[in-house]
């Protein structure tokens, strides 16, 4: 009878270690890409508020997919940053479903809108003046300084 190798089976519980710290860089990763520290997710596990075992397939799918585990980092910040500009919630699973698009997927930009003691105002190009625009619909030309004009950002 053939005595299993020692040499063999260390190597395949270094292997194995390695692919669960792997996994672990990437599920933790995705918990810093929601705001949360590595305290507050150990914190939650133990509360049994964070399931841990469920984010380990997909992160170790996304790990396969990837190829390694920096590009599967930069995976989820991209699609973090596209879903937080969207007010999106998101999952390790999203990354997948985006992965195709990665490439493509930009953040929602922040659009400022000028508005004058609470009306919105229009900029016309062909007359090149302001106007405000009244809560009754009157469009009443901009007699104020560029430095009165209050810009909102509108999500």
């Amino acid at each position: 009878m053939n005595k299993p190798d020692p040499k063999k089976s260390e190597k395949k519980k270094r292997k194995k270690q390695k692919e669960e710290t792997a996994i672990q860089k990437i599920v933790n990763h995705y918990f810093f890409t929601k705001g949360l520290t590595l305290k507050k997710i150990k914190r939650d596990a133990k509360k049994k508020k964070i399931i841990y075992s469920r984010f380990t397939r997909p992160a170790k799918q996304l790990w396969e997919l990837a190829g390694s585990v920096q590009k599967a980092k930069r995976a989820i910040d991209k699609v973090a940053e596209w879903a937080q500009s969207r007010n999106l919630d998101y999952a390790i699973e999203t990354v997948f479903k985006k992965w195709l698009e990665l490439d493509r997927l930009k953040p929602k930009e922040i659009v400022k809108k000028p508005y004058f003691q609470g009306n919105y105002m229009v900029w016309s190009e062909t007359r090149r003046k302001w106007y405000v625009i009244t809560p009754d619909g009157e469009w009443l030309e901009f007699a104020g300084k560029e430095d009165d004009i209050e810009w909102k950002t509108i999500k």
